[in-house]
């Protein structure tokens, strides 16, 4: 069986809210594995923004990371994605 790990994750009901809020039609329904799918995507996007902003607050000698190191990560980021 496949070791889970631990940490923070988002909730079903708040990954079925974000995706409802783009729905054109409000009788679009999402399957719950596309919720659980979503769910990982945004854990890897978030992990990965942090890595990234932590790369680039080191790379300023910077102790601690800042909003501005977040911005400057985002544009390639989002590219990424």
């Amino acid at each position: 069986m496949e070791a889970r790990e631990s940490g923070a994750a988002f909730k079903k009901e708040t990954v079925f809210k974000l995706l409802s809020l783009y729905f054109k039609d409000d009788k679009t329904k999402v399957s719950s594995d596309a919720i659980v799918l979503m769910a990982e995507m945004l854990k890897i996007f978030v992990k990965e923004a942090a890595i990234r902003a932590s790369k680039q607050a080191h790379t300023e000698d910077c102790d601690c990371v800042q909003v501005e190191h977040f911005e400057k990560i985002l544009p390639q980021l989002l590219l990424d994605f």
